[in-house]
């Protein structure tokens, strides 16, 4: 007799059940997060995150993203250094994205620069 295999289900996670219900998820359970400079405004990066991701950003005080490329959880500087010190967390008027002000240590973008969008600014009226 051969078994199924069960169905993935996402990771456990001990993200406040309130928060938990107030999130609007995508299909893949993600919501994308925006790590903002806490001080200048400055936008730096977007990543995602699951409850599991959202919850250690909570209560570590460091940014912790899920990596869909890899499909694991990656708390930003743990390699390279340019760490998130989270200064404060806020969902949007639908609760389908995050926003993260952060203290940012040296660079956001894994290309080595600034923030993600320093490189590709379009022209406007074209």
């Amino acid at each position: 007799m051969t078994s199924t295999p069960a169905p993935s289900t996402p990771p456990a996670s001990s993200l406040d059940p309130v928060i938990a219900a107030r999130l609007k998820r995508g299909a893949d359970g993600l919501v994308p997060a925006i790590a903002q400079q806490y001080d200048t405004g400055e936008v730096l990066m977007l990543g995602w995150m699951d409850d599991e991701a959202l919850h250690r950003t909570l209560t570590t005080g460091r940014c912790t993203y899920w990596s869909r490329s890899r499909q694991e959880y990656w708390v930003k500087g743990d390699t390279s250094g340019h760490v998130q010190l989270v200064k404060s967390v806020a969902l949007d008027c639908d609760a389908d994205t995050v926003l993260v002000k952060v203290d940012q240590t040296g660079a956001a973008c894994h290309t080595g620069d600034r923030t993600c969008f320093d490189a590709d600014v379009l022209p406007l009226g074209q």
